[in-house]
């Protein structure tokens, strides 16, 4: 949940460091520190609050330093404090380190590291490293020039649970030692400066060359070197990846916040998703796919499994799957899915969606899937995350950076490609007719210009954001496909406006929710399955008899049926009409918290890469 950064080269570190925390903050933000390797030993500046606060410590203008790591942080051990923050020290300030991922044993490798005289100065997990680091150092009688590395190892090997670690030594002031275990950790490279980062777009603006590392490596950084080890510390070769993302897209391009600038955004990320996976006349390509129709015809059932906001996008997609393939399509959380033991093999196939990719409890089920024999697909916006190297394919959003915390580019595009994997599907065997098949696959290419057309007309949006703001309570209502929006639209007014709102399928109403209404409550429709939509108007009608204000999103006709507010959008075909729907109620969610005073891109207690179960 943490944002960690590193820096060895030929410049100042410290501002280099504090740029990629600003860059990282969406992943944490609640406290952050500095630490580098000076003449007299190492440096360690660090703060309660925004990574902003860090210019005003004093001495963070000495600092001279080449070489560096930083952290900004979401808490997980420890409330929000000085004492707590990243970087953390051993008790002899000779080794710093900073840390992403939670430490499961840290309460037994503490009480250890206590029985052998190692003080404690926080509540965090992650004091436990530095002072293991140091107990193996001290430990270890051969000084040659590995020492500090196998020091490392050694800890690390005691370590149970999730880590990225980046560490830093005042002996050893030419070389960083970093490693990962199930959370993200990159190294960007040029010949002669290199930088770590537990996230692509911090460092993007340095280089365009990374190394992606894997579970159980640990790297020696120099300024103009890198050499990796496998968890024996055996020498390994590790191939750089070029990242050819446009390092001005994760900036706000003269936007407010980058929520509304990725909300805009949609009609290119969708466009992008769309690629050359769509052409007219033509089937749809995923040349990274091998699945064959007889493979396809063996499996009896898929599984889609996320968290948050990429499950809400699963179940948007699973009406297109379903009737396109008649597979039967069940959606799962991914943190329920990896402890129930889900009946799942050979014949089952399992798509996971994680728009960072580093999603932990999405990897663990992924694992989970491969070892009792499922085919896995992973479903991606960041090349080469830890997601995309476990699973058996990888099919990508293409959606670039997304920097708020709460997504809105990422869904639609998820949404997106979701839906044409389920038509090249049906492609592959024949399932359904290949004219309906055509036709909404040119639905899909007019979306751009659709959203487009949703983006011009949001004035009734801003209007009754600037009415309601002041609520404590909504209600999002669908059936069908048009649920499963509710879902998200729910989810997005939650984070970033702090106000309840429920989400419940339509029909659900007179079996206890209606008990919820009363006068002046704002209750929020989504009408654009035409085969529901008289039934979803009954059950709105409802909530009108008993006084609520009702906000209607909708492609038919549904004007003069007592509606308060009407927002009338493209007609497309029912399959991907959430693509068009969330558009204006991620704008209503925006406009209500921007009403409220609110931080829209860091919403309290949420980090936007949740790499921690």
């Amino acid at each position: 949940m943490c944002g960690i950064v590193g820096y060895i080269g030929t410049k100042k570190a410290s501002p280099i460091l504090i740029n990629g925390l600003l860059k990282l903050e969406y992943r944490g933000y609640d406290s952050a520190g500095i630490s580098t390797i000076e003449k007299y030993g190492v440096s360690n500046l660090k703060n309660k609050g925004r990574v902003a606060n860090l210019y005003d410590l004093e001495g963070i203008n000495d600092l001279e330093g080449t070489v560096g790591i930083a952290h900004t942080r979401w808490a997980t051990h420890g409330k929000p404090s000085k004492e707590n923050s990243h970087p953390h020290l051993d008790n002899s300030n000779t080794f710093a380190v900073v840390h992403n991922g939670i430490i499961e044993n840290y309460s037994d490798l503490r009480k250890f590291l206590s029985d052998n005289g190692y003080i404690f100065l926080s509540q965090t997990d992650t004091e436990v490293i530095p002072n293991l680091i140091h107990y193996y150092f001290s430990k270890d009688t051969n000084n040659d020039n590995k020492k500090f590395l196998r020091a490392v190892n050694s800890a690390c090997k005691d370590l149970k649970g999730s880590f990225a670690i980046e560490v830093i030594s005042k002996l050893y002031p030419d070389v960083m030692i970093v490693a990962r275990k199930d959370s993200p950790l990159v190294i960007g490279t040029t010949e002669t400066e290199n930088y770590i980062s537990s996230d692509i777009p911090a460092i993007l603006s340095f280089t365009k060359n990374f190394y992606l590392l894997n579970d159980n490596e640990f790297v020696e950084v120099y300024k103009d070197k890198v050499v990796f080890y496998d968890n024996d510390l055996s020498i390994i070769n590790k191939p750089i990846k070029n990242i050819d993302w446009d390092a001005s897209a994760a900036e706000k391009d003269g936007y407010e916040d980058f929520m509304l600038k990725e909300i805009y955004e949609q009609p290119n990320t969708v466009r992008e998703t769309i690629g050359s996976r769509i052409k007219k006349g033509e089937k749809c390509a995923f040349d990274d796919l091998e699945l064959s129709k007889e493979y396809l015809s063996s499996i009896n059932k898929i599984y889609i499994v996320a968290c948050g906001t990429a499950m809400h996008a699963g179940l948007a997609s699973k009406k297109t799957f379903e009737e396109l393939t008649n597979i039967p399509v069940e959606v799962d959380i991914a943190s329920e899915f990896r402890y129930r033991n889900p009946l799942i093999n050979s014949k089952t196939l399992v798509i996971f969606i994680s728009q960072s990719g580093e999603t932990a409890d999405t990897i663990a089920a992924l694992k989970l899937s491969r070892s009792k024999g499922a085919k896995t697909i992973a479903v991606s916006n960041v090349i080469g995350s830890s997601i995309t190297r476990e699973a058996d394919y990888t099919i990508y959003t293409h959606a670039g950076p997304e920097i708020a915390v709460a997504s809105t580019k990422a869904y639609t595009s998820q949404v997106v490609l979701l839906d044409i994997l389920a038509i090249h599907f049906a492609e592959i065997l024949g399932s359904y007719d290949t004219k309906l098949l055509e036709n909404l696959k040119n639905d899909i290419l007019e979306l751009p210009t659709k959203i487009d057309k949703v983006l011009e007309n949001i004035d009734i949006v801003k209007d009754l954001a600037n009415k309601v703001y002041t609520e404590k309570d909504m209600y999002f209502l669908g059936r069908g496909i048009d649920y499963t929006v509710a879902l998200e639209a729910s989810l997005k007014l939650k984070e970033i406006s702090y106000i309840h709102s429920d989400a419940y399928a339509a029909g659900e109403l007179k079996h206890g929710p209606i008990a919820l209404i009363e006068n002046g409550v704002t209750v929020i429709g989504i009408l654009t399955d035409k085969n529901l939509v008289e039934k979803s108007i009954s059950n709105i009608q409802e909530v009108i008899t008993r006084g609520a204000k009702t906000f209607i999103i909708s492609n038919q006709d549904v004007n003069n049926k007592n509606f308060d507010y009407v927002l009338n959008i493209p007609d497309t075909n029912a399959f991907i009409s959430p693509i068009l729907s969330i558009i204006p109620l991620q704008l209503f969610a925006y406009y209500i918290s921007k009403n409220k005073g609110l931080d829209v891109d860091k919403p309290r207690n949420l980090a936007k890469s949740v790499t921690v179960e």
